[in-house]
């Protein structure tokens, strides 16, 4: 009986065979490295943690959470302000105009009633000051302090609307100058911590300093980038929130001036025709 012969690389491929059978637990799935080694699984929230705007956080060391908290307050005021004053937006020139014809025609409640019916601050405060003119004109109030009483009426309700108006608006300032400084300290803390390094890397001789240097610098402006990301856009909105409740500032002026015209105007015509119709007194 002739027994065959079996090479050596046949011997290597039968060896192989019989460990991948006897139960490899390595998972045979993953790619191989250069060795032939499988290479290990990274978790997805590992690899989402160390990689974009989330590792650029962590990174950056323990300044970087107050940094968040801030971009968290600014962007929820600047969402709640802008929802707010979308109601600024209105024109009220037409309203105006009829509250303006409907007073000179002595139909104050009509005008009363068309600023209720209105929307916008603006139509607020008309109603307000209608409203006070016409209880005291039924209560035959001195003309002479009528127009007094009713302006400051108005000013007192609009003190009150531009109060709500800028609600909040302070604590989006505060978010405008305090991220940026925030990210000035973590800076300064970056680097005093990468220099220190460098001086034990010199009095150890291990390592290369100058890749030392540069690492640690990198991570130490994170701060500073992610406070201006922060403290800029909150800037521009506290400007832009400030320019919009000026101009609505003006335009409840303007219309206060004109409502106070009218009623002064219906005021004297009011005193002409009495003293017209007033008989002159016999001798």
């Amino acid at each position: 009986m002739r027994i065959a012969s079996v090479s050596p690389k046949s011997m290597q491929n039968i060896h192989i065979m019989l460990a991948q059978a006897a139960g490899d637990t390595t998972n045979t799935n993953n790619p191989l490295n250069s060795t032939g080694n499988p290479i290990p699984e990274t978790s997805i929230l590992s690899g989402l943690l160390d990689s974009g705007a989330f590792g650029l956080l962590i990174e950056g060391g323990v300044f970087m959470w107050p940094i968040l908290a801030m971009a968290l307050v600014g962007l929820a005021v600047i969402i709640e302000r802008w929802r707010s004053l979308k109601m600024l937006a209105i024109n009220n020139s037409e309203l105006k105009e009829n509250v303006l014809n409907e007073l000179t025609e002595d139909r104050a409640e009509d005008a009363l009633n068309r600023c209720e019916q209105a929307t916008g601050p603006v139509a607020a405060i008309l109603a307000n000051g209608l409203r006070k003119y016409i209880i005291l004109k039924k209560l035959n109030y001195d003309p002479a302090r009528l127009e007094e009483k009713v302006v400051k009426s108005m000013e007192s309700y609009g003190a009150h609307i531009l109060a709500a108006l800028e609600r909040h608006l302070p604590l989006l300032a505060i978010v405008a100058s305090v991220a940026p400084m925030i990210g000035f300290l973590g800076t300064v803390q970056g680097m005093i911590v990468a220099f220190s390094d460098i001086v034990e890397m010199d009095k150890t001789g291990g390592g290369n300093i100058i890749q030392a240097a540069a690492a640690g610098i990198q991570v130490a402006l994170l701060t500073t980038c992610f406070g201006l990301i922060v403290g800029i856009p909150a800037y521009m909105a506290f400007n832009y929130f400030s320019s919009v409740i000026n101009n609505f500032v003006l335009q409840v002026e303007e219309s206060a001036a004109e409502l106070m015209e009218a009623i002064t105007l219906k005021l004297t015509l009011g005193e002409s025709q009495t003293t017209k119709e007033d008989p002159p007194l016999s001798t």
